[in-house]
């Protein structure tokens, strides 16, 4: 009989462990963390790539947009530019964003807004990824339509939970810059 108050003693400890078991919750955080973290660093990831790719794209057009002018007054035509130095002339106009010998230029005249091809070029790609397109410069004279169109390869990591920005075959996203102008008279 003196047994049965020790066991029940050390049943009722045992029960009290338990319940004690019940309420802690000091790992909770951390498990619960363990299962938020992964979803939430893929859409942080996601989020800047995202900005990034979009910011890329604005400087890009910003480029474009004031290189063309040079197209624009006459310039790049009278003094002979080769589409070579127009894209070195990008170049100096971008930031460090981008790599300047990937940029593509091309610069094709028209008779008519209404002839004129604004569609973004289909890429082509020989078996080592370099792009194989010939690109069109043509700045045109006094009074055209000149499409000036730059185009860069910006490169995409592959974002988590199948998040891809990319949308060329070689994985890298190409950001294109239009500009349509009619050139001045000069």
């Amino acid at each position: 009989m003196a047994l049965l108050p020790g066991r029940i003693r050390a049943l009722a400890r045992a029960l009290c462990s338990a319940k004690r078991c019940a309420r802690c919750n000091s790992g909770a955080s951390a498990v619960e963390f363990a299962l938020i973290a992964a979803p939430f660093l893929a859409l942080l990831v996601a989020i800047l790539q995202t900005a990034v790719v979009f910011f890329a794209g604005r400087v890009l057009d910003e480029t474009t947009e004031q290189a063309s002018r040079y197209i624009l007054t006459g310039q790049a035509q009278t003094s002979g530019m080769t589409q070579s130095q127009f894209a070195t002339f990008v170049c100096q106009k971008s930031s460090s964003l981008f790599n300047c010998n990937n940029f593509m230029i091309n610069v094709q005249n028209y008779n008519s807004f209404a002839s004129a091809n604004t569609a973004t070029p289909t890429l082509t790609f020989d078996s080592s990824g370099a792009v194989t397109n010939q690109w069109a410069w043509s700045p045109g004279s006094a009074g055209d339509i000149v499409i000036v169109q730059v185009m860069y390869q910006w490169p995409i990591i592959l974002g988590p939970l199948g998040f891809n920005l990319s949308n060329l075959s070689n994985g890298n996203r190409l950001l294109v810059s239009t500009v349509a102008l009619k050139t001045e008279p000069y």
